[in-house]
């Protein structure tokens, strides 16, 4: 049975999550159906069918700057077997009443909810998210956490399936959630074909930590009291560091140097010289040739089994797979 696939695109709709879900849902066939010359009108037996709704059926902008008619009206969420909405531009004011209540009337009878990127805070407005896991794009996971308590936020998924309500984290981990929607409800062949004309990874390793990019924190970037001793300590990583010996730098006690330490960074000295540490280990396997050993103790992490193991904490996947994804062509 073909299901029906609907994305809600709200005003300001990222163009790039629309045409994810169009594309691989659309792309799914039988494998006995799909022939080699792969294309719309060659695909018999679609496992699904999709279309896009609005507001009224009316043209919506895109963050791109062209607009998009969709096919119908928000009655289409009636019929929906799986509603999926993009991320769109003002994601932290409510979208319109209306589409909030067609979206939960779809939940309430059954449909899945997927979103893709900032899709999940019109989740998160309907209310949809609450006492649920969830995932976004990591620059807005702690606005999605801080406006709505009631979720979950995992910031370094690529996607969470909490069953009839699915997040995606930014961008292309929309493909990495519907490639998984798809393997799930058609097997593990068909996901794979989909990937493979999308050219993408089936699955791909860790999470969006690892693409998280590396700036100091807030607190650093004003300065303090304690910045010349976080500087020193950034200078010496390979070193044994520990917090007496950053406390002994900053001529106070320990207990003082902690606290003062939290009340600037917002963390502990230990928590953030390790993050220090994983963010050197990432730029020294994403800028040089070093082996993962010679990353370990130029990192400060001592060995490479040390390494391995903070470095999947921090980013949900290994130095290897990392440096495979991140390191630039030029490097060889």
């Amino acid at each position: 049975m073909t299901q029906q696939v609907v994305a809600l695109c709200l005003d300001g709709v990222v163009a790039f999550d629309l045409a994810i879900p169009a594309h691989a849902f659309a792309a799914a066939a039988h494998p006995a159906s799909a022939t080699p010359e792969w294309g719309p009108r060659r695909m018999r037996d679609p496992l699904y069918r999709f279309s896009s709704c609005s507001i009224d059926a009316a043209e919506v902008r895109t963050t791109t700057g062209f607009r998009v008619r969709p096919d119908s009206g928000l009655e289409a969420l009636d019929m929906a077997d799986t509603v999926v909405v993009p991320a769109y531009f003002d994601v932290f004011s409510p979208p319109p009443p209306e589409a909030l209540t067609a979206l939960c009337a779809a939940a309430e009878r059954g449909a899945r909810v997927l979103s893709v990127c900032t899709g999940a805070f019109a989740l998160a407005h309907a209310g949809l998210l609450d006492g649920r896991r969830a995932t976004t794009h990591w620059a807005f996971a702690g606005e999605l956490a801080l406006r709505f308590p009631a979720i979950e936020v995992d910031a370094d998924a690529l996607y969470v399936d909490e069953s009839e309500v699915m997040t995606s984290a930014g961008l292309s981990a929309g493909i990495d959630l519907c490639l998984h929607v798809i393997r799930k409800d058609c097997g593990a062949a068909v996901g794979e074909r989909v990937a493979r004309h999308m050219v993408a990874a089936p699955h791909r390793e860790g999470g969006q930590a690892q693409f998280i990019e590396r700036p100091g924190s807030v607190a650093e970037r004003a300065g303090g009291s304690l910045e010349p001793t976080r500087r020193w300590a950034e200078e010496r990583l390979a070193e044994p560091l520990d917090v007496a010996a950053m406390a002994r730098h900053a001529r106070v006690s320990s207990r003082t140097f902690a606290r003062r330490f939290r009340e600037e960074t917002g963390t502990t000295p230990l928590q953030w010289l390790l993050a220090r540490r994983v963010r050197e280990a990432q730029r020294l396997l994403e800028e040089t040739d070093l082996p993962v050993d010679a990353v370990a103790w130029r990192a400060g992490f001592g060995t490479a089994a040390s390494l391995r193991d903070h470095f999947r904490r921090a980013t949900t996947t290994t130095p290897t797979a990392y440096r495979r994804t991140f390191r630039p062509l030029a490097v060889s």
